[in-house]
């Protein structure tokens, strides 16, 4: 059997992160995700590594920047007004095709909020918080196993896509202490080569540049486009998700992160009951898993979102069921924890509507 550590959901991503070949690290302290910035200040010096704490968040995502276009693998992490404060940074790195990772421990907000977990960090993840036309990969783990396994995933999808990648978790994930078993650290020979990269030329070939300025506009536009094309591929290829009893369900609940681990709870007492209830779970949430709801869509009779919002994720499930069926939602914001009890009550109260209304 493999070994297994007792590690919280913080400290599990920088050890994932060191393993994955990261050997610059630039963050800036705020709760509830210290405890990874923690983890790095001890481990990196030791294991061949830099760890900075930057004088802001501004600063670290442009040292992210630096790093990531000399060919690094370089990451930083924040909680949500952190990382509304890398936005622009985030922003020129896409602009400038650098693959890196961030990772959001997201607390209730908006301003400074609370300092419990949340999830209402989807829009700004999702949609492009800083300015342009660009995308992120966004991973939502539910479990600290699976925030290793998305950590290492994240840094190689980065770098196949050239692109920025986060992981998307939340205050109670980053908090919680799991079992998590570890992969073997990767080789600075086992890293993809980045030809493109800023590292010095040694006199041997054409100079790199690494730009996000272009001040004619045909040539920004045919780059965005080019980008776009990009992103195709990857909606395509990268969707991840989980399904869970959706084969025969009349009503499907969909939530990611820890809320999908609320939902399943939901889900057991009323199968125990005889409800014909499934699950699905994204876990890209960019690229969003929009095909699968779209095929589910044509047997089951509603959706319900969860979530620790305001209801997010609400409209790329509308949008992946095309007005097809309805879609409900039950979730709770501001820190607060959605309870099984209520998605519970939500879904038998779905089914009254449904039958009311000739289910």
């Amino acid at each position: 059997m493999a070994e297994k550590f007792l590690m919280k959901g913080n400290e599990a991503v920088a050890e994932a992160a060191i393993r994955s070949g990261c050997r610059y690290f630039f963050g800036y302290p705020i709760t509830p995700q210290t405890e990874l910035a923690a983890y790095m200040a001890k481990n990196m010096p030791k294991r061949g590594g830099v760890f900075l704490q930057a004088e802001s968040e501004i600063a670290a995502i442009n040292m992210v920047y630096g790093a990531a276009g000399a060919g690094a693998r370089a990451m930083t992490s924040s909680s949500s007004p952190g990382i509304s404060l890398k936005q622009e940074g985030i922003s020129y790195i896409a602009g400038a095709d650098l693959p890196c990772v961030i990772v959001n421990m997201a607390r209730g907000g908006p301003g400074l909020g609370s300092i419990q977990g949340s999830q209402a960090d989807y829009f700004q993840a999702t949609k492009g918080g800083g300015h342009g036309d660009y995308h992120m990969l966004v991973f939502a783990p539910n479990s600290v196993q699976e925030l290793v396994d998305m950590t290492a995933r994240a840094f190689d999808k980065a770098d196949e896509y050239r692109m920025p990648a986060m992981i998307l978790g939340d205050g109670m994930l980053g908090q919680m202490m799991e079992p998590v078993g570890f992969f073997e650290p990767k080789e600075p020979e086992e890293l993809p080569k980045k030809e493109w990269a800023t590292d010095g030329t040694g006199m041997k070939r054409k100079k790199n540049i690494i730009n996000s300025l272009y001040l004619e506009s045909e040539i920004l536009e045919r780059l965005n486009i080019e980008r776009y094309e990009r992103y195709a591929q990857i909606c395509e290829r990268e969707p991840l998700f989980e399904e869970i009893n959706t084969e025969d369900a009349e009503i499907i609940i969909t939530a990611y992160g820890m809320s999908a681990r609320i939902a399943v709870s939901a889900m057991t007492a009323l199968r125990k009951e005889g409800v014909r209830v499934g699950i699905i779970r994204p876990i890209t949430l960019w690229p969003f898993p929009s095909e699968i709801f779209a095929r589910r869509a044509a047997n089951a009779k509603a959706f319900l979102c969860v979530e620790m919002s305001m209801g997010q994720m609400v409209e790329d499930v509308r949008l992946a069921v095309d007005g097809k069926r309805p879609v409900y939602f039950c979730g709770r914001t501001g820190g607060m924890t959605v309870e099984p009890d209520a998605v519970y009550e939500e879904v038998k109260r779905i089914l009254k509507l449904k039958t009311a209304g000739g289910m």
